[in-house]
């Protein structure tokens, strides 16, 4: 896949390991060492010079070290290789490190997240990599460091990398047709944010685990403060397949100084989401598409009790958009289901609804709070026997039919027009 051009008569062999045929390039042949110690960050940045054309530059399994504060460029068209050809996988939980395969090791920059470690520009790829960070320490209080891979550019791509420790993964703004794909690890204050994106970004085959620190002190920190995925500004998100585990928000939809999200969010999920496993602070009119979704909003007693209420989706005032939520469930220990304000449209179709009120204060599974906008709850499966809607006051249409509810109907509040029927019970009348 790397070779090199050598000659026998008049045929043409593939040698690997050098870089003879000037389109591929070995960052060896540039001086990188790849002990764990050497800085290995002008060999890696002169072999991508070297490439600026179009051509790849491979990185082979090694150790190879960033001392510095410094940002490694790609340029226009070139890609930088490492050995896997999927997403690699490691269990450090024992203390251990990756020591196998592609393995960049960035030290600098240590205390801010300002800047980045590597920046792709338009039609650049980073694949087959690990990305660790030897001093972020797994019993100790995380620490922010630069964002590891920025998006700038159109067509730029991330592949089959591992992020196994990185305190900000992978950042696309300004990155039109952006495609991030089958990239794992444990990201610590934010995994992937999405912003100025204004022709189709995708994002797929993404899984966030804390494989690297599940420490009670590393691990409440990220509880607290870390967010799996972060939309701002991007027109027709298409998402895919995605999965975080413990952070304080799973999927967060933000408004950034160029405006909001809308997409299509297909088989995404979050388990142990300590305040929301999705919060929208702000969604445009067409709306925010999510299909089988799989959530759970809690938080492990190990990890201590100052988290805000467990909620799966919160909707906050700000929010003037519309949020769908399709063929989803909803379980584990939650509070509530939902907590809806704003002045948008909120609605639930053929969802399944396992259970709330964990913390036993009467709360209903879909809580509205001062909105003024609309709720749709329409085929949707409430099977544990608790209230499941306080309309409150003050929205202005509401249309509650055809589900199914364990024990009996406890819907309170009312809308402005309110239209309830065709529920079942178990109470026939």
């Amino acid at each position: 896949m790397y070779p090199t051009a050598a000659t026998s008569g008049a045929h043409q062999h593939n040698i690997y390991g050098t870089s003879a045929n000037f389109s591929i390039f070995n960052v060896l042949d540039f001086g990188a060492v790849g002990d764990g110690k050497t800085d290995d960050f002008k060999a890696f940045q002169n072999a991508l010079n070297a490439a600026a054309t179009g051509g790849i530059v491979f990185v082979p399994p090694g150790q190879f070290a960033f001392l510095q504060n410094s940002t490694l460029t790609v340029p226009r068209g070139a890609t930088l290789q490492g050995t896997y050809s999927t997403v690699p996988s490691h269990g450090v939980h024992d203390g251990s490190k990756p020591d196998v395969g592609s393995v960049l090791l960035p030290s600098g920059g240590r205390g801010s997240e300002d800047g980045c470690f590597i920046e792709l520009s338009e039609d650049t790829t980073v694949a087959g990599l690990t990305i660790f960070y030897p001093d972020q320490l797994p019993q100790q209080v995380p620490q922010p460091y630069p964002w590891s891979l920025c998006l700038h550019g159109n067509n730029a791509a991330v592949t089959d990398i591992e992020c196994l420790n990185c305190w900000n993964a992978v950042r696309a703004v300004a990155a039109a047709r952006h495609y991030i794909a089958r990239i794992q690890g444990q990201p610590i204050n934010t995994g992937i944010y999405v912003d100025e994106t204004y022709d189709i970004g995708r994002v797929e085959d993404v899984h966030w685990n804390p494989w690297y620190a599940s420490d009670v002190t590393f691990m409440s920190w990220q509880l607290l403060h870390g967010r799996a995925f972060v939309f701002a500004r991007t027109d027709w998100e298409y998402v895919l397949n995605t999965f975080a585990f413990g952070y304080a928000i799973g999927y967060h939809f933000i408004a950034s100084k160029e405006g909001s999200c809308n997409g299509n969010f297909l088989g995404i999920g979050a388990d142990m989401a300590a305040n929301a496993s999705v919060q929208v602070d702000a969604s445009d009119p067409m709306g925010i598409l999510i299909t089988n979704g799989e959530f759970t909003a809690f938080v492990d007693p190990q990890f201590g009790t100052q988290y805000a209420d467990s909620t799966q989706v919160v909707i906050t005032a700000a929010n003037k958009g519309a949020v769908s939520f399709s063929n989803s469930a909803f379980w584990g220990p939650a509070n509530q289901i939902a907590k809806i304000s704003g002045s948008g449209t909120t609605s639930f179709a053929d969802c399944i609804f396992n259970k709330w009120d964990h913390d036993k204060k009467g709360n209903s599974a879909i809580e509205v709070e001062n909105a003024t906008g609309s709720l749709l709850v329409r085929g949707c499966d409430f099977q544990y026997p608790a209230s499941q809607v306080d309309l409150g006051s003050t929205l202005k249409k509401a249309v509650i039919t055809g589900n199914i509810i364990s024990g009996s109907t406890n819907i309170t509040g009312k809308a402005l027009n309110t239209q309830i029927g065709m529920n079942a019970d178990d109470n026939p009348s």
